[in-house]
């Protein structure tokens, strides 16, 4: 899928949970914060989740730290039915 395609179907669910699998085998699994020219940023649900592409460079509502992931880097995106 292109990079494009990726940036539109994370700016049709900011807001919503997901699982984003990268190319290097991670799992991401988190809340849509934002969505920049070629990051996603997601705020972690459930447990350590804090590795992944731009870790520690991102923003955050309030308190909310949000983590970014190379939209090139996306190979699988999944929304989450409920948070856990």
């Amino acid at each position: 899928m292109s990079i494009q395609h990726y940036h539109s179907l994370c700016t049709r669910h900011v807001g919503r949970a997901v699982v984003i699998g990268t190319r290097d085998g991670k799992t991401h699994r988190g809340i849509i914060q934002g969505v920049r020219n070629n990051r996603v940023y997601l705020q972690p649900i459930g447990g350590r989740n804090l590795g992944g592409f731009g870790y520690g460079f991102g923003f955050g509502r309030g308190r909310a730290f949000a983590f970014g992931i190379a939209l090139g880097a996306i190979a699988t995106f999944a929304l989450l039915p409920f948070w856990w």
